[in-house]
C-alpha cells in the first residue's frame, strides 16, 4: 500500500545544533492506493521521544492512523534519521505496524518537512515544528 500526504511533527524542546532528549508530537493526513479498495485514505497522532537534533536523531515514535474505514493501525518507528539541509528536515524512518490493521508489516516513511526559517537550527528556541510533505509505504 502507498499512501501521500502531510505531516506536522513539534519539538520539545525545539531542535538545535546539538542533540538533546526531546519529546515529539504531531498528526498527519494520507491519501492511498491500496489492493484492498475500500482503503482510500488516514488520519494519524504521533508522539515519542529521544535523543534529537537537526542533524541527528535517535529517537522511538508511534504513530496512530485511523483509516476511512475505521480501522486503525499502530506503526512503532525505532530509528530515524532527520538532516537539515537548507532549511528543509529531510526525514526516513522505518517501523512495524505492532496493533491493527496491517499487523506484522513494515512501514517506511520518508519525507521532506519545511522549516520556515532555516537559521532556527542555531537559535536560542530552536527548530520546534516541521510541516510538509510526506508518505506511507506499507509492504
Amino acid at each position: 500500500m502507498s499512501c501521500t500526504g502531510s505531516n506536522t511533527i513539534s519539538f520539545s524542546p525545539g531542535l538545535s545544533l546539538t542533540a538533546q532528549r526531546t519529546r515529539i508530537g504531531g498528526s498527519g493526513s494520507y491519501s492511498c492506493l491500496s489492493t484492498d479498495p475500500a482503503v482510500k485514505w488516514g488520519k494519524s497522532s504521533i508522539s515519542g521521544g529521544g535523543r534529537n537534533g537537526c542533524f541527528f536523531s535517535d529517537a522511538t515514535t508511534v504513530e496512530h492512523i485511523t483509516w476511512n474505514t475505521g480501522e486503525k493501525t499502530k506503526v512503532v518507528y525505532r530509528m530515524g534519521t532527520v538532516q537539515q539541509v537548507a532549511g528543509q528536515a529531510v526525514v526516513l524512518v522505518v517501523g512495524r505496524v505492532v496493533e491493527g490493521r496491517f499487523k506484522g508489516r513494515t512501514v517506511t516513511s520518508p519525507g521532506v518537512q519545511a522549516v520556515l526559517n532555516p537559521l532556527e537550527c542555531a537559535s536560542q528556541g530552536g527548530v520546534e515544528r516541521i510541516v510538509g510533505p510526506s508518505a506511507l509505504l506499507i509492504v
